[in-house]
């Protein structure tokens, strides 16, 4: 099911449609990635990574699996970096 629909320019440019925008967060200046996945191309906002998706990117395979090992390890970092002495 399609959110909206776009007609590409003669030049190749579209816009984007205001569903879209909205559910993107995006406006005027702000970066889109085009992303093939399969027989379809993703486009999303650049920069909206989860953590999971930069480690999975990282630590391909297995590793990729324990996500969290890093969590309880960032969690432990703040508690320290921030407790009272």
């Amino acid at each position: 099911m399609s959110i909206a629909q776009s007609k590409i320019t003669t030049q190749g440019q579209i816009s984007v449609p205001l569903e879209v925008r909205r559910k993107l967060g995006v406006g005027p200046g702000s970066i889109l990635e085009w992303d093939e996945s399969g027989d379809q191309v993703v486009v999303r906002r650049a920069g909206r990574n989860t953590s999971t998706e930069i480690h999975q990117a990282l630590f391909a395979g297995e590793a990729a699996k324990k996500t969290s090992g890093v969590k309880d390890g960032i969690k432990q970092h703040i508690r320290d970096k921030h407790a009272r002495r």
